[in-house]
């Protein structure tokens, strides 16, 4: 069985909390996570990303747990495919919402496999025997720049442009999601994040924040606390989904405290 639990909070700096996130438990024996990081001025960030988390979870309910591995990746891409095209209809149709926009990365999870699907530099990772695996790779300029060699690691890091995205939700009338099935198992955990917490937070801290033996939600507590260590500029997000064949357990009051 799979625990699940999110927690988000607005930072030391922003004044809205343009993060969305949510979980569902028992969809035919699959679990959904989904975070969300809205983009846009005048209020238009918060309404993207809570837009898109609704419409994918009306997209994916009627999942069917026989179908294949590429037939599950499909319904998920298609479901994402659908919120861009609403969220994108809603903005073009007010002037003060043209180019709202989010982030979106989503896993659908059973015990031994998980879909995970995103477009933007939200991120999923994958945690488990003391190592950390990123399994998404961010659409972002600065990513752009670190595989044509043009920037270090580190430079990215910093870089003045390091929020501009190369695709995101909404923002066009289509977009390319990309999409993956990966194994896991027993004592694994998904980490589901907006870039609050990897922008500012490395991989080895991340590492050691959710790792232990502590119950979920104070795992996602520890996350947060080094998002805001490390000066919290942005609104961060987490969504962590443990395969330790517990029973369900769902915590979803979704603000840290």
């Amino acid at each position: 069985m799979l625990r699940l639990c999110y927690l988000s909070d607005i930072g030391r700096v922003r004044t809205v909390n343009e993060d969305r996130a949510v979980v569902k438990e028992d969809l035919n024996g699959w679990s959904l996570a989904i975070v969300a990081d809205g983009m846009g001025g005048h209020q238009a960030g918060d309404i993207a990303s809570q837009m898109a988390v609704e419409l994918i979870q009306v997209g994916i309910q009627f999942l069917d747990a026989g179908v294949s591995s590429e037939e599950r990746q499909r319904q998920l891409k298609s479901a994402i495919e659908v919120a861009n095209e609403k969220v994108f209809e809603f903005a073009s149709q007010r002037e003060h919402y043209h180019g709202m926009g989010t982030t979106v990365v989503a896993a659908l999870a059973s015990p031994d496999r998980a879909v995970i699907a995103h477009i933007g530099d939200s991120r999923a990772y994958r945690i488990g025997g003391g190592q950390i695996e990123q399994l998404t790779e961010d659409h972002s300029l600065v990513n752009e720049l670190v595989k044509n060699g043009q920037i270090s690691r580190e430079e990215a890091s910093h870089h003045p442009r390091r929020n501009v995205l190369t695709r995101a939700l909404g923002t066009e009338p289509t977009i390319e999601v990309d999409v993956q099935e990966v194994s896991w198992q027993k004592g694994d955990l998904l980490l589901l994040c907006s870039d609050g917490l990897c922008g500012l937070v490395d991989d080895e801290r991340i590492l050691e924040a959710a790792s232990g033996t502590e119950v979920l939600e104070e795992k996602a507590r520890r996350l947060i606390k080094e998002a805001l260590d490390a000066g919290g500029d942005d609104n961060v997000t987490v969504v962590l989904v443990a395969n330790d064949g517990a029973g369900p357990e769902i915590s979803n009051d979704g603000e840290a405290r």
